[in-house]
């Protein structure tokens, strides 16, 4: 189905060629949403490997089916991560192109069984389940935005790379290696993660996400018998934490929040560990340096007890460069074909999208289903979005 270019492009009239894309992806939004309950029930929490290798398979023999060459990357401590190549036209010089990659994980923060308590069911406009905006529609979208380039074209118009790894949901530390390898051979990477918030925006920018650990080491005793002779941990995490928590600096996008606190054994024993686990979110790469020196320096309240502070800064922010902005610009070209502005967000959450922007790849982030809820019991995708979703990145994968 080619595409014609007339004046009334930029206007509120639909061209004729991109009024028939949306009707294609409109005609088969039933497809579109069977897919995604299909990935939906096939539970892949990122601590279960079997389970995640099991969708690793469902969806190497899907994309299979679309003539794509598929390779399992393996790990032991994680579920394996899935790349599939599909080549551009044999006969052309897009097919010397640099691939577009898609980049995208199948592990979800929902634990085996959640199904029975979260079931994937539709609701009017909605489908809901686990996993369903994050981002199991985002991989159902790729699936039939090359089927439908396909039918469109007899072929793939590009070479194409999707790649979705296992363990995004905590951390990516089998896969990054593999993106970052993959996204320096790319003209461009779109991240099919979760649109930001029901008004469907693309996400231009990221904060950079860090993991920190402090842990406190004090001096045992028995609480009764010889309190004066015990170092408490916890009282010393305590103070700790304070300080912490007073190098939160909102205005400039940063943020420090302990999260997580463990220390002691009874009530009657004074504790000798405990420690505390801190996410730290920044807005710019400049700021990594900064708050990584100051969790490290952080002072003893109590000179007999031990510090000891681990981690760091884990992705870098994906900041709007100006490859970032120039993926925007196609994205917003091809939505006024069919009378949709769509807008742009910069939002706290990282994604792998932050790695590959952080090379200088341009990268556009959030490019999946439409929704709210994503790792609540309430996580939905609005139905009645996928076919402007598939459409965006059907023609982001020709144009990118």
């Amino acid at each position: 189905m080619p595409v014609k270019k007339t004046e009334e492009s930029a206007g509120a009239v639909a061209e004729p060629a991109w009024a028939d894309r949306l009707r294609y992806f409109s005609e088969h939004q039933d497809g579109i949403v069977q897919t995604i309950r299909e990935l939906v029930e096939i539970e892949s929490p990122s601590d279960n490997k079997p389970a995640v290798d099991r969708i690793a398979a469902f969806l190497a023999a899907k994309f299979e089916a679309l003539g794509g060459r598929t390779q399992l990357h393996r790990s032991n401590d994680f579920g394996d991560s899935l790349q599939i190549d599909f080549g551009g036209p044999a006969r052309s010089a897009s097919a010397n192109r640099k691939p577009v990659l898609l980049l995208g994980h199948y592990d979800t923060v929902y634990p085996l069984g959640t199904l029975a308590s979260m079931p994937c069911d539709i609701d009017r406009d909605r489908l809901r389940g686990p996993g369903v905006l994050d981002m199991k529609s985002g991989i159902a979208l790729m699936l039939h935005a090359i089927e439908a380039l396909q039918a469109w074209h007899g072929e793939l118009p590009r070479p194409v790379t999707v790649f979705l790894v296992s363990d995004e949901e905590v951390g990516s530390r089998s896969s990054r290696k593999i993106t970052e390898t993959l996204a320096n051979g790319s003209a461009g990477v779109l991240v099919l993660e979760p649109a930001a918030g029901l008004r469907g925006a693309v996400k231009t920018a990221r904060k950079g996400v860090g993991e920190y650990t402090l842990r406190v080491k004090g001096v045992a005793a028995h609480a009764g018998l010889d309190p004066g002779k015990g170092h408490s941990a916890i009282l010393e995490l305590a103070h700790q934490i304070a300080v912490i928590a007073k190098l939160n600096n909102l205005r400039q996008g940063l943020s420090v929040n302990p999260g997580v606190i463990r220390g002691g054994t009874r009530t009657n024993v004074i504790a000798a560990e405990a420690s505390v686990s801190i996410d730290v979110r920044i807005k710019s790469a400049k700021q990594a340096s900064g708050i990584d020196r100051k969790l490290r320096s952080v002072k003893l309240f109590d000179k007999h007890c031990k510090l000891e502070m681990t981690g760091g800064i884990n992705r870098l922010p994906m900041e709007r460069t100006a490859g970032v902005a120039a993926l925007y610009k196609k994205a917003q070209a091809i939505a006024t074909q069919v009378g949709w502005k769509i807008e742009e967000a910069a939002v706290g959450g990282g994604s792998d999208g932050n790695f590959t922007a952080g090379m200088g790849v341009p990268t556009l982030d959030g490019m999946g289903g439409v929704g709210e809820g994503a790792h609540a019991a309430h996580e939905f995708i609005v139905i009645s979005e996928l076919p402007r979703r598939a459409l965006l990145l059907a023609g982001m994968i020709e144009s990118a």
